[in-house]
């Protein structure tokens, strides 16, 4: 009896879906996908292509590609985007937040987590040495970041004049980072378009399973949620936009401009906005305003979020939750410092990923008219090779001042950097920074085991009293 229910619930499914995958069991699947979503966007598209493509064989090797490709066009966090895009097409919208919700849900609460014990506990000697040894790690991880990016975007003299160029744009003239991505995004726009070589897409790793039950959903017959139209553009982008703005437009009536709330809702916005490339590259800009510009954070407590970022599930921009957290914990007004903390945080991450949502509702069912699109790929390509210079500013950035515990301004001759006071060097740092490094570059160790380590390291150094 109760194998012949499973046989008619199954029956349904594929009546109803098109491939016979449940959204119970979809669920489970995404929550794991989810759990085991370490090691940035590399590490979780990997995890994804493994269960997905390889594992289940929900979804075939051109299909996820195909998908990665329009994600990586987006602003905001690929892989996020890319678990929502899946998402949304096995089991339509409800799918979509399913996938991209459960996907951040781990690092919400995570970052949450070690936000309170640091904004409580961060200045008491253990929790202090664990993030100073965590700091090193990062910068490693971040030199490394630098390297992988660059191995893969690099391929020729153009591509590294635009790397080189907007590293020089930021890190000495201060030049704002969207206007590089904008930038960099019409060089490669015109020159795919005028044929050159140098601006050809990006090709991304093949082979895996060719067949799959999404692309018998993808084909010739697609289903009506696939197919674009314009009043379910307007009607997706109505919702979403409504539940983006409106509690911006709220905070900023109600709290006027000069409210720290107000200010988290519009700053994370524009970021929203913005973010091509990943988090590596956004993250030079974030700290740039949050540290110098409004003064959320010194310069090392960035540092220590984008260490609780790296240890914990899901993309690496969640730690945009910690600087909400901290921005709100500094200036509470009339509330509990750790209440307006909390608020803060949610806000940052509500305004962060919600529209990582509209991007993909109202462009996925467009996505067909991407394909072969000259422009749009040499577009891509000029991005990718320009936020190297823009990874390589943040590793700088984070190498000064970790490695230093001073540095002086140099503000003249339209040039607006810092620089190391050399006698200010941090011994401690730059030996476990360079432990890392070898782990990292020399012995292919994991993240997680060389964060670990740093983070065991530091401890033992500070209390040693050699940090």
């Amino acid at each position: 009896m109760d194998a012949t229910m499973n046989k008619v619930a199954e029956a349904d499914v594929v009546r109803e879906t098109g491939h016979g995958i449940s959204f119970g069991e979809a669920f489970r699947v995404w929550l794991r996908v989810a759990m085991l979503s370490f090691g940035g966007p590399a590490g979780q598209i990997a995890v994804m292509h493994r269960i997905l493509v390889e594992e289940k064989n929900w979804i075939s090797e051109g299909r996820f590609l195909h998908a990665l490709n329009y994600c990586m066009l987006l602003p905001g966090p690929e892989a996020q985007q890319l678990a929502t895009y899946i998402g949304w097409l096995l089991h339509r919208t409800a799918g979509g937040i399913m996938a991209g919700g459960l996907f951040i849900l781990p690092g919400i609460i995570a970052i949450m987590g070690l936000s309170y014990i640091y904004a409580a506990y961060g200045n008491v000697g253990f929790i202090e040495a664990l993030f100073f040894g965590l700091k090193a790690a990062v910068l490693a991880i971040v030199v490394h970041a630098v390297v992988r990016v660059g191995k893969r975007s690099l391929r020729n003299r153009v591509m590294i004049a635009l790397a080189a160029i907007a590293f020089v744009a930021i890190f000495f003239f201060n030049v704002p980072f969207p206007v590089i991505i904008i930038a960099a995004g019409v060089i490669g726009y015109f020159g795919a378009r005028s044929g050159r070589p140098e601006f050809a897409a990006i090709e991304h790793g093949g082979g895996g399973k060719q067949s799959a039950a999404v692309d018998s959903l993808l084909g010739e017959e697609l289903p009506d949620h696939v197919r674009p139209s314009v009043a379910r553009a307007l009607r997706v982008s109505s919702i979403w936009l409504l539940l983006w703005v409106v509690p911006v437009a709220a905070l900023l009536i109600g709290l006027g401009q000069a409210n720290v709330f107000s200010q988290i809702a519009l700053f994370f916005s524009k970021m929203a906005m913005v973010t091509f490339g990943g988090a590596y590259a956004v993250l030079a800009y974030v700290a740039q305003q949050a540290v110098e510009h409004y003064h959320w954070l010194q310069p090392r407590e960035m540092l220590d979020g984008l260490g609780m970022a790296e240890t914990t599930p899901g993309p690496l921009i969640m730690v945009l939750q910690f600087v909400g957290f901290m921005a709100a914990y500094r200036d509470p007004g009339t509330l509990s410092p750790m209440l307006a903390a909390t608020l803060g945080g949610l806000l940052a991450t509500w305004v962060t990923f919600i529209p990582c949502f509209l991007w993909i509702f109202l462009g996925a069912p467009y996505i067909e008219t991407l394909r072969g699109n000259k422009g749009l790929a040499g577009a891509l390509s000029a991005i990718t090779a320009a936020v190297v210079g823009v990874i390589l500013n943040l590793s700088i950035w984070f190498g000064l001042h970790t490695l230093f515990r001073q540095t002086t301004p140099v503000r003249s001759l339209g040039l607006s950097f810092d620089m190391p006071v050399w006698g200010s060097l941090d011994v401690a740092a730059f030996v476990l920074a360079a432990g890392a490094a070898t782990a990292i570059f020399r012995l292919n160790v994991g993240m997680l085991w060389v964060l670990a380590g740093s983070c065991v390291a530091g401890v033992a150094l500070r209390f040693a009293g050699l940090a």
